[in-house]
């Protein structure tokens, strides 16, 4: 598949989230996601809002279902969501849940490999199950603990081990996330707000300057 940008909105209020959309859209990202801090402080009004702001862009939902996925994958798809995840933890029964409440609304399913003792099994258990994309995650809270820990640790054997979309997360530098189309991952996520060389860049810091570096980032995927 041609790469794709996608911005993480790591914020934890509705305004905050769209007003980084805005810059995010406007500097050429494909895909919008409610990261899960947002859907913690704001739930499935942030998806409706952001679905009501951005009509026309999909948008992803983080759920990190580990149970009860019919309903979850549910709520999200009605309030707008194109886009929800699972984690390939859950047990089989809520991957297979959420995977069929996404047949029933439309949508598409990323299952999260985050903490698999085998990541690359665990993402062929994912694809088995039916999920349409996955992503191979490095957690906050291990790289927080152990820093040198990144997704190309698991990438590329995760990589070769499906025939769906992967997406990398966690760890990663701006320059790193560019590159990932060239490691078979052609699903590139921003985080934001950024933070580059230990400076924070938000749109009421400095919201041209944000959407330039944006802009910078959405080209080096696209082109290569």
């Amino acid at each position: 598949m041609k790469p794709i940008v996608q911005i993480s909105l790591d914020l934890t209020n509705i305004q905050d989230a769209l007003d980084m959309a805005q810059v995010a859209v406007e500097a050429g990202v494909d895909w919008i996601e409610a990261g899960t801090p947002l859907l913690l402080g704001e739930g499935l009004h942030a998806v409706k809002a952001l679905r009501q702001a951005f009509p026309h862009h999909p948008i992803v939902a983080d759920l990190k279902t580990m149970d009860g996925g019919y309903l979850e994958a549910e709520m999200m798809a009605k309030a707008g969501a194109t886009h929800v995840v699972v984690m390939g933890a859950a047990h089989p029964a809520t991957i297979r849940a959420v995977v069929k409440a996404a047949r029933h609304f439309g949508i598409s399913v990323m299952g999260d490999i985050l903490a698999a003792p085998d990541p690359a099994a665990c993402a062929k258990m994912l694809e088995a199950n039916g999920v349409d994309y996955i992503i191979v995650h490095t957690g906050f809270d291990e790289r927080g603990e152990d820093p040198e820990r990144t997704p190309f640790d698991h990438l590329q054997a995760v990589v070769s081990a499906v025939s769906v979309p992967v997406q990398a997360v966690g760890g990663l530098s701006i320059d790193q996330a560019a590159e990932m189309p060239k490691h078979g991952a052609p699903l590139v996520v921003i985080g934001a707000p950024l933070v580059i060389d230990k400076q924070e860049f938000k749109p009421s810091t400095d919201r041209e300057k944000l959407k330039h570096i944006l802009q910078q980032i959405v080209e080096r995927v696209k082109n290569g």
